[in-house]
């Protein structure tokens, strides 16, 4: 094994105990600690230079930053100013756009899709566990729950999707 595939696996098996980490203080605390987002940042970068950019350019990693946090950085500001309360954290558009590091611009927009998604799932599966203990359905404006653990859905589907050929260049 050379010194190159031991530092993508490694990498890869750092993004895992991050994103992990991550799903569970969001659905705890409610927090995605900058610590951790930045550590699956970090392992990103690793793993394009381990891979020696093979999945990804600089640009379209870059691009994939922009439009990750830049997605949910303008949601939030517009949900913000609706509600006038925060409706999205910093937290989850940090994560994201550490995730377009990993995911490049148009993989991101998958993992943001399949993110909303599972998180609408999340929150309908919440609406009605809430529902069955006090028969009272919770209003759709004043509901809350955790966005990070549904985008760790996406990203970790969007991954998968875009990395399968890694064992193929780990393993020839």
């Amino acid at each position: 094994m050379t010194f190159l595939t031991l530092l993508t696996i490694l990498s890869l098996m750092g993004c895992a105990a991050m994103l992990i980490l991550l799903w569970v203080i969001d659905l705890k605390h409610r927090l995605l600690p900058n610590v951790f987002v930045a550590g699956f940042a970090v392992c990103g970068v690793v793993f394009h230079l381990s891979t020696q950019m093979y999945f990804t350019s600089y640009l379209d990693a870059l691009i994939g930053v922009l439009i990750g946090g830049g997605l949910l950085l303008g949601i939030r500001m517009i949900g913000n100013a609706y509600y006038k309360q925060d409706t999205l954290g910093l937290g989850d558009v940090k994560l994201m756009a550490a995730a377009g590091l990993w995911l490049g611009q148009s993989y991101i927009l998958h993992a943001l899709v399949i993110g909303a998604l599972a998180g609408l799932v999340h929150g309908l599966g919440m609406m009605g566990i809430r529902w069955t203990k006090t028969r009272k359905l919770e209003s759709i404006s004043t509901f809350s729950l955790p966005a990070g653990p549904g985008f760790i859905v996406g990203i970790i589907i969007a991954g998968v999707a875009k990395f399968s050929g890694l064992p193929h260049l780990l393993f020839p």
